[in-house]
C-alpha cells in the first residue's frame, strides 16, 4: 500500500493529524471577548452583543459541554442566552397594539 506516494507517515507523524490552521484567536481570548460582549449587551445593542456572546462562549468551549474549557466561556454562554432572551422579550413588548399609550 502507499502511504501518501512515497512519503511514509513514520517521518511526520503529527502532518496526518493537523489539518486546520492555528491561526485567529484562540479559546480563552473568545471566552473573554464574549463575556465582554454579554455583560455590554445589557446596557446597549443585547439584540446583537447577546448571540455574539452566545457563539464566541460556544466557540471557546470547543463546540462541546465540557466542564474543563474555562469560566469565561461559561459566563459567556449563559449570560448571551438570558441577554438575548431579555432582549427578544423587551421587542416583544415594544410591539404591542397602544404602545404604551394605554
Amino acid at each position: 500500500m502507499m502511504a501518501g506516494f512515497g512519503h511514509g507517515t513514520r517521518r511526520y507523524p503529527r502532518s496526518r493529524g493537523r489539518t486546520w490552521q492555528r491561526s485567529g484567536p484562540d479559546r480563552a481570548t473568545l471566552g473573554i471577548i464574549g463575556t465582554i460582549c454579554a455583560v455590554a449587551g445589557f446596557f446597549t445593542l443585547g439584540i446583537i452583543l447577546g448571540p455574539v456572546a452566545v457563539v464566541c462562549g460556544w466557540l471557546a468551549m470547543g463546540r462541546a459541554w465540557s466542564s474543563d474549557r474555562g469560566i469565561p466561556a461559561l459566563v459567556a454562554l449563559v449570560l448571551g442566552a438570558i441577554d438575548t432572551l431579555l432582549a427578544i422579550i423587551w421587542l416583544a413588548g415594544s410591539a404591542t397594539m397602544g404602545n404604551g399609550f394605554f
